[in-house]
C-alpha cells in the first residue's frame, strides 16, 4: 500500500479543497483554485503527523532540496486525476510572472517555479 493510500491523502486534499473560502459561490467561473503550494501549506498545518511521515519540506525557492511536499502532492493529483472525478486541475503560466510568495506561519516562501519554463499546478473541486 502506498503512502498516498495509507495516509488517506486523497480524502484529506478533498477536504482542503472543499473548505476553500468561496466569496462568490454562484459565479460562472466556479470555485477558486489552490496552487500545489497552497495545498501543501494547508496539508502541513492540518495534518502535521502525515506531513512528517512523508518527509518533504513544503517547498519553495532556496530550500536546497529537489523534492517537496508541493511537488509530491501535485504529482500524485496529476497522476490520479482520472480516478478523481471530483477534482480538476490546471496550470498557471509563468508568462509575465515575476514572483509568487506564500505565508507559512509568518514565514514567506517564494515559488521555485517562477521565472522558469515550468508552470504552477492548481487544483479545485469540480462544481
Amino acid at each position: 500500500m502506498s503512502q498516498w493510500q495509507e495516509l488517506d491523502i486523497e480524502n484529506k486534499i478533498t477536504q482542503i479543497l472543499r473548505d476553500v473560502p468561496n466569496s462568490v459561490p454562484d459565479h460562472p467561473l466556479g470555485r477558486p483554485y489552490l496552487t500545489a503550494y497552497q495545498i501543501a501549506i494547508e496539508f502541513a498545518q492540518l495534518y502535521p503527523h502525515e506531513a512528517e511521515q512523508l518527509g518533504f519540506p513544503i517547498g519553495g525557492a532556496g530550500t536546497g532540496q529537489r523534492n517537496s511536499l508541493a511537488q509530491y502532492l501535485a504529482g500524485q493529483l496529476s497522476r490520479n486525476i482520472g480516478q478523481l472525478p471530483h477534482i480538476e486541475g490546471g496550470f498557471l503560466s509563468n508568462q509575465h510572472l515575476k514572483d509568487i510568495s506564500f505565508d507559512v506561519g509568518g514565514e514567506t516562501i517564494h515559488s521555485s517555479l517562477t521565472n522558469t519554463n515550468f508552470t504552477l499546478s492548481m487544483f479545485r473541486l469540480r462544481t
